[in-house]
This record gives C-alpha cells, sequence and structure tokens, in this order.
C-alpha cells in the first residue's frame, strides 16, 4: 500500500483537493441545474398577429408583417436574406445572439451549444458556470496527475513494489492526464471565443448586421469581453454566482450604425433594394466604437 507519512503533506493534500473538489462539484451542479432562459414576452407573438402571419401566404408579406411587429423591439441582427428572425415553433421574434435549441424545444438567450456533459442547454444563464465547470475540472485533474505522479516514479524506479498499489496509480495517472489534456482544447477554445465575445454558434455563422455578416460585431475589447460573461465584480469571478451583464436580450455592439440607425426603422430600404443587394464594406464601420449601454 501507498501512504503518506508526513502529516503536513496529509493536511495540504485533503485540504487543497477538497477545496477543488467541492467547487468542481458546486459549478457542475449550476452547470446542469440553471435552466437556460428563453425570450420576454414583448418578442412573442400576438394571437392576432399570428393568425394574421399565418392566413398571409405572399412572402413579402410575412415579412412585412414581421418588420412590423418587431419595429418596437431592441434588435439589431437579421437572416442572411436580411429577413426579420423568426422562430416558427416557438412563434416570437428572436433576440439578438438567441437560437432555437431542438433538443430543448426552445428559444434560448444567448445560446452557446447544448451540451450532453451536463444535459443542458449552454446559454446566458449559465455560460459562466459551464465556462468555470472546465476551469475547475482541469483544475481537479491536474492536481491529481501531480501528486500521482511521485508515486509513479517510485514504482518506476522500484522504489516501491506493492503491484495492486501499481496498478490503481497507474490508472489513476492514466485517467487524470487523458481528461486534461481532453478538457485543456475545450477551455482553451472557449477562452479564445469569451476574448472575442462570441458564441459557439457564432463562431461557425457570423451574425448577420446591417453592413452584411460580421463575426466581430459584439467584439468590444478583451476586458469588456470578459465583463459580458463574467461581470464587473472580480470577486465574482471565481464562484458560480449570477454576474453576467445584462438580461440576455440586447448586446452592446462594435459598430456604432447599428446604435443609431436600428435596421428595422430601414425596413423599406431593404424592401426597394431586395435581398441581393451588396453589402457595404463592414471595415469601415469597425472603427466606430458604441459605449456599452447601462
Amino acid at each position: 500500500s501507498v501512504t503518506v507519512s508526513n502529516p503536513v503533506e496529509k493536511v495540504a493534500y485533503l485540504v487543497i483537493f477538497h477545496i477543488l473538489f467541492v467547487l468542481f462539484v458546486w459549478t457542475y451542479w449550476k452547470s446542469v441545474f440553471t435552466l437556460p432562459v428563453q425570450p420576454d414576452k414583448k418578442f412573442h407573438m400576438s394571437y392576432a398577429d399570428q393568425e394574421r402571419y399565418e392566413s398571409e401566404e405572399r412572402p413579402e408579406v410575412q415579412r412585412q408583417i414581421l418588420a412590423e411587429i418587431a419595429r418596437k423591439l431592441p434588435v439589431y441582427t437579421r437572416t442572411g436574406n436580411g429577413g426579420i428572425r423568426f422562430c416558427d415553433r416557438c412563434q416570437l421574434i428572436k433576440p439578438d445572439r438567441c437560437h432555437h435549441c431542438s433538443v430543448c424545444a426552445m428559444c434560448v438567450l444567448k445560446m452557446d451549444h447544448h451540451c450532453p456533459w451536463v444535459n443542458n442547454c449552454i446559454g446566458f444563464s449559465n455560460y459562466k458556470f459551464f465556462l468555470l465547470f472546465l476551469a475547475y475540472s482541469l483544475l481537479y485533474c491536474l492536481y491529481i496527475a501531480a501528486t500521482v505522479f511521485k508515486y509513479f516514479i517510485k514504482y518506476w524506479t522500484g522504489e516501491l513494489t506493492n503491484g495492486r498499489s501499481k496498478f490503481h496509480i497507474l490508472f489513476l495517472l492514466f485517467v487524470a492526464i487523458m481528461f486534461f489534456v481532453s478538457l485543456m482544447f475545450l477551455f482553451g477554445y472557449h477562452c479564445w471565443l469569451v476574448s472575442r465575445n462570441r458564441s459557439t454558434l457564432e463562431a461557425f455563422s457570423a451574425p448577420v448586421f446591417q453592413n452584411g455578416p460580421d463575426k466581430n460585431g459584439f467584439n468590444l475589447g478583451f476586458v469588456k469581453n470578459l465583463q459580458q460573461v463574467f461581470g464587473e465584480e472580480k470577486k465574482l469571478w471565481l464562484l458560480p454566482i449570477a454576474s453576467s451583464q445584462g438580461d440576455g436580450h440586447f448586446f452592446p455592439m462594435r459598430m456604432s450604425c447599428e446604435a443609431r440607425n436600428p435596421l428595422l426603422a430601414n425596413e423599406e430600404q431593404w424592401e426597394e433594394d431586395g435581398i441581393d443587394e451588396e453589402p457595404q464594406d463592414s471595415g469601415e464601420a469597425s472603427a466606430l466604437t458604441i459605449e456599452r449601454e447601462t
């Protein structure tokens, strides 16, 4: 058997292990049981509008109906052909960065992806918890691998000879390293997404603004991007406590043209020019920034 004889080493191992274990379980619990947030009622289509929309067979008129309903809503992104982002299953105008999850069968605010690890949809309400879960899982595996590696070396050099303990240590080290490597890539990818203020869905398909697709449309700079997810109070950053900015329905944008000229106010221009209009160069707008709404 393998026994830690130094009492100071025993206490240190136990304290660090249980701190990481509690944080790991806490963040996992919050990721699993924090329900995804759905859009507010004002984004849902009324019964009268729903009847009017469904009874209309002409696509251009349906588009006008959606534009009329969405005119007073804070939506600045569109579909690829310039139409209003509408969910026919939930019967609502989609807020910016909102997507329909086929697994959860509902629209989720700032949906990132549906995660089978936590059997939940990762979005605005629990994205911070999911990131912390990955971080503490990574630290947990690293701690186990680091503490076991010492005894792995002893078995390798022949200092310890117990066969049963040798198998347990080899197995524990292998599993810890395997999970650490896989989690390292996943956590690193999500850190990159946070630094660019993108979701997983937006990384694969850039959001479409008035001037066309712009993968950096919500990129406010590294510090403000972090604050979007973790909030402004740094003491809460490492704890699975809700601190993300906003309510998930509106997000500050990099380009001021979306703030000064809401694309829904220019519906007539879209209708006159048609969906084949060449998008303006988003490079000119990239230099314009807006202050975050408070």
